[in-house]
């Protein structure tokens, strides 16, 4: 299931930071949402007991077979899709009262058509959940990620097709704040013997196995060094007005 480090762990101790992170907008999400709910990119599951307590019934999408294949077994009142996205294939227009997509359109190559067709599986008055990485706080290039977004850019994106955006940010108290400096140093120690900048010069998919290897060194050394990151909980993390200033973008866009 954890195959790389992208795919963060609730088991694996020196994931922790990131899991709570990415748990953080669920607990939010759960509060917001009702009625027929699709979730684009469901991965694991992370937030779905949550999802599926909170909608009348759930559709969870996802390109991975095997973890579609693990959803149906264990929420069997729930619908879930194998599916490399966009387009939403076989998804009807105005089907789904809202839309949650956390920490996908990072990864989507066509960033466009996937805010279009979100925007046309909604139903008039929908609302469309959507987080996603601030470049500003990105520490190296991601490999896993086709591009990465500053604030305007991504609200102009889904201000394209969506009459009103809410944006706003998430980011984290003082304790979440003090591990970002701790792994930023230690990023800037690993990575200043890339003299040739080859972390933004080579192409993605030859970095992804390096960069999974250095961001478990990297998240074990943490780890060890003071106890900080197991200490980290989703009560830390708190909704943002300034998008711009936070670690992610959580916009809320209405059809």
């Amino acid at each position: 299931m954890y195959k790389t480090t992208e795919i963060t762990s609730a088991e694996i101790a020196s994931d922790n930071p990131v899991h709570q992170r990415l748990l953080f907008p669920y607990v939010e999400a759960a509060s917001m949402v009702s009625g027929q709910v699709l979730e684009i990119g469901c991965g694991w599951g992370r937030g779905l007991q949550l999802l599926t307590q909170a909608a009348s019934h759930y559709t969870g999408i996802d390109k991975n077979n095997d973890l579609i294949a693990a959803l149906r077994q264990e929420y069997p009142q729930a619908t879930f899709m194998a599916a490399n996205i966009p387009p939403l294939t076989d998804l009807a227009d105005n089907t789904f009262d809202y839309i949650v997509t956390f920490q996908v359109i990072e990864h989507i190559e066509n960033d466009d058509l996937f805010v279009r067709e979100a925007h046309r599986v909604l139903k008039p008055g929908g609302k469309l959940l959507l987080t996603t990485v601030n470049r500003k706080f990105s520490l190296t290039r991601n490999p896993w990620h086709v591009r990465e977004y500053y604030a305007d850019e991504l609200k102009n994106l889904m201000g394209t097709y969506f009459r009103t955006v809410d944006t706003r940010g998430i980011h984290g108290n003082d304790k979440v704040m003090t591990y970002y400096e701790q792994n930023k140093e230690s990023v800037r120690k690993l990575t200043r013997f890339d003299i040739f900048n080859l972390q933004y010069r080579l192409p993605r998919r030859l970095l992804q196995v390096p960069y999974d290897l250095m961001n478990r060194l990297n998240r074990n050394r943490l780890l060890q060094q003071d106890g900080l990151a197991a200490e980290i909980r989703h009560t830390d993390y708190l909704v943002s007005n300034d998008p711009a200033g936070s670690l992610d973008f959580f916009y809320v866009a209405t059809k």
